[in-house]
């Protein structure tokens, strides 16, 4: 056996559907055999909240041992863990083919689910990630609903923050009246036939939860993009990809989303269509999470041998056939944060290798978590610490004042955009964070 990170990570098949992942004699049989090889290691120090929660409890222990922390206090740890993967990914040299077989983010994950079965979650949190039913209600009443959810409403926000927990100055996404899905249908995006990828590329744009109701313009920056390099696509939705069910824990209710909406891509891939993902939560469940958990249903298997990343994807069309011309630069730089669940993909920054294709591009990288971390980020008893792991993040873009601040994942670009108002100093000159692609659709003027 080699030490050390030497061989790939490789991910084991979660195997919820066993009694005996929610045998609690088990679970703390595991959490103690992982905690006490963590305790011992300390290299994920400084990923996230969760491992100095684990460290101070077996510092503050009577010899400072993890035999003398009680088991009743482990949830602390786990409910600081937001399913990032980084530690899986970037720091421990202790995951498989290792015998020590660690894989922290899916003990937290088990954690969660013994927890659900047990009747100890629930209540509005729960409701709060809803996203398709809270999508299409909020959409409904889209202004009031933006009114009532703006930070500087402090009728609502005190409201919100006494009622479901949220804080008051955590930066919610907007809805909008009308989804992605809707305007793709009359957005008369022809596609570019001169385009070198033309007739040899044809897409469908798995819409996303966030970008479907929250941030149309991502979606339609895409197609865009997608149609003037000769790309034919078309949106689909059958519903949310389950990340925020999975951070709570309702693993059978992912995996029963997996089984559906593969079923409903089967024609589409058969038919020779490529699957895109346009955000990297998103994209991380359709490749790698969901074949986890219904390891032997084919059609999940192929829908995660299909589905890109969209910028992923442009950078494939770019090296196996080339880009339409049209390219122009972008005055002033681009500060890139990396998402966490595009890193955890394991296929580089392609983020920034395509915002690089950009004539005369100055792209500054940022490789580090923005301390969002999903629903969790927005939460009364979280938000705090996301902005305190998220500064350094934050520092670095402020430090570097370019033009523009992207993040691949929405969210933690707002998150850093909160994280830089909060530095002593002058307020930051970008008020809000894009997405790639949206800055390469405005490179093209598109």
């Amino acid at each position: 056996m080699r030490e050390g990170s030497l061989d790939a990570p490789v991910r084991h098949p979660l195997n919820w559907q066993d009694p005996e992942f929610y045998d609690e004699a088990k679970l703390d049989e595991e959490l103690r055999r992982v905690f006490d090889i963590c305790h011992g290691c300390r290299r994920c120090f400084n990923l996230c909240d969760s491992f100095p929660k684990l460290f101070d409890l077996v510092d503050e222990a009577g010899d400072e041992e993890l035999e003398a922390v009680s088991s009743d206090k482990f949830g602390t740890v786990v409910d600081a863990c937001t399913l990032c993967d980084l530690c899986f990914m970037t720091k421990c040299p202790y995951v498989p083919p290792h015998e020590f077989n660690l894989d922290f983010p899916h003990l937290m994950l088990r954690y969660r689910a013994v927890e659900r079965k047990k009747g100890k979650t629930g209540g509005l949190a729960e409701q709060l990630v809803e996203t398709d039913r809270n999508g299409k209600l909020a959409g409904l009443v889209a202004p009031l609903a933006n009114w009532a959810s703006d930070t500087n409403n402090g009728m609502t926000r005190g409201v919100l923050e006494s009622v479901a927990g949220v804080h008051r100055e955590a930066a919610l996404p907007k809805f909008h009246g009308k989804t992605f899905a809707m305007r793709a249908k009359s957005d008369g995006i022809t596609v570019n036939s001169a385009a070198p990828a033309a007739g040899k590329r044809k897409a469908v744009i798995y819409a996303t939860c966030f970008v479907n109701y929250n941030n149309p313009s991502i979606g339609e920056a895409a197609r865009r993009v997608l149609a003037h390099n000769g790309v034919e696509t078309k949106v689909v939705y059958p519903s949310c990809c389950g990340m925020p069910q999975l951070e709570q824990g309702d693993v059978a209710r992912v995996a029963a989303t997996a089984a559906k909406v593969a079923a409903e891509m089967e024609a589409h891939i058969r038919d020779g269509w490529d699957i895109i993902a346009l955000v990297p939560s998103c994209a991380l469940m359709l490749k790698f999470e969901w074949p986890l958990l219904v390891p032997d249903n084919a059609q999940v298997k192929a829908l995660a041998q299909s589905t890109f990343d969209i910028s992923e994807y442009v950078v494939d069309i770019s090296k196996r056939h080339g880009l339409a011309d049209g390219l122009v630069a972008l005055d002033g730089g681009v500060t890139l944060h990396i998402a966490c669940h595009a890193r955890a993909q394991n296929m580089g920054q392609k983020a920034a290798e395509m915002l690089r294709l950009i004539p005369g591009a100055t792209v500054g990288v940022i490789e580090r978590c923005s301390g969002h971390g999903g629903s969790w980020g927005v939460m009364k008893d979280n938000f705090e610490i996301a902005l305190k792991v998220g500064k350094p993040v934050a520092k670095q873009a402020a430090q570097a004042n370019r033009a523009y601040i992207a993040s691949e994942c929405p969210l933690a670009g707002e998150h850093i955009i909160q994280g830089m108002q909060r530095l002593d100093g002058a307020a930051p000159s970008v008020s809000h964070s894009t997405h790639p692609i949206e800055l390469f659709a405005r490179a093209y003027g598109l």
